[in-house]
């Protein structure tokens, strides 16, 4: 068995331009040597558009993956930083379930059984003590519909304080109680927070053990959280994917993003070697 069967190294869609069709994606990233798309569905109207699809756009989508040979197996779903769970305005706490129902149907139709959730109460708004209360109540509704449909909820470890660790996470995973939400976390992100609170990565990770459903991988330096290259800053990927792997975590997307160089299509594949050549390292160790 060679290594790469071992785990699944995944793409951000966002690494790539995002005029390119969905054949175009599909097809560039499976050139680039990834294993699977994870895609995106921000607060944008354009990837916000994507939940009003059709059966015949979304049988489409599928059709491009059975074409390529290439799934998408994840959603990254961040449009609750605009639409939030906890927000003091009713309005935009109904437009948040809304937005999480549609996203879990699409994912549903599309054959995706894990969507990665922004750890935030709110973004733009001052977050207290309601908007805690009004982000447990939704995320428990939230569950439950996908629950019902057989998906996974996986939050994000965030830039922000509040949820910007697993231990953190953990703790409304926890509260709600349910085989349907777990932990996806950002090692990058969770570097920069292990600086801020004086603790270690792989000993926060340890606190998700059984609650792990993924891991983004993800490049950062202090205080800055995007657009960082592999290899100029933080993260300890050996470290951090070894104690991923003990706590069974095979799942893993490499987060970037297309900042309009001419050379993104070599810059996907320079990005997947580096992250390969780390996981491999990892999981050729005692031959299993």
């Amino acid at each position: 068995m060679d290594n790469k069967s071992k785990y699944q190294l995944g793409l951000y869609e966002k690494a790539m331009p995002k005029n390119l069709s969905w054949h175009e994606k599909l097809r560039i990233a499976k050139e680039a040597g990834f294993d699977y798309l994870e895609m995106s569905i921000d607060e944008t109207d354009e990837k916000l558009e994507r939940l009003e699809w059709d059966q015949t756009l979304r049988a489409a989508l599928k059709q491009a993956m059975q074409d390529t040979g290439f799934m998408i197996n994840s959603i990254c779903l961040s449009a609750h930083r605009k639409y939030p769970l906890g927000s003091h305005e009713e309005q935009i706490r109904q437009r948040s379930l809304e937005i999480m129902e549609k996203t879990i149907d699409l994912a549903c139709d599309l054959g995706i059984r894990l969507i990665q959730l922004a750890g935030y109460d709110v973004y733009y708004e001052d977050g207290d003590e309601l908007t805690k209360k009004y982000f447990i109540e939704n995320l428990s509704k939230a569950v439950m519909m996908a629950a019902k449909k057989g998906i996974n909820l996986g939050f994000e470890t965030m830039e922000t304080p509040f949820m910007d660790t697993v231990e953190k996470a953990m703790q409304y995973v926890t509260k709600i109680d349910n085989a349907y939400l777990g932990v996806y976390p950002d090692i990058g992100n969770l570097t920069n927070a292990s600086i801020l609170y004086g603790h270690d990565v792989n000993e926060d990770l340890a606190k998700g053990k059984g609650y792990l459903f993924a891991a983004h991988l993800k490049e950062t330096i202090p205080g800055r959280y995007r657009e960082i290259p592999f290899g100029s800053g933080h993260t300890k990927y050996i470290a951090n994917i070894d104690k991923l792997k003990a706590l069974g975590v095979r799942m893993f997307v490499g987060e970037f993003w297309d900042i309009g160089n001419a050379s993104w299509k070599q810059d996907l594949k320079d990005a997947n070697d580096f992250l390969r050549a780390r996981l491999d390292q990892v999981f050729v160790k005692d031959g299993d």
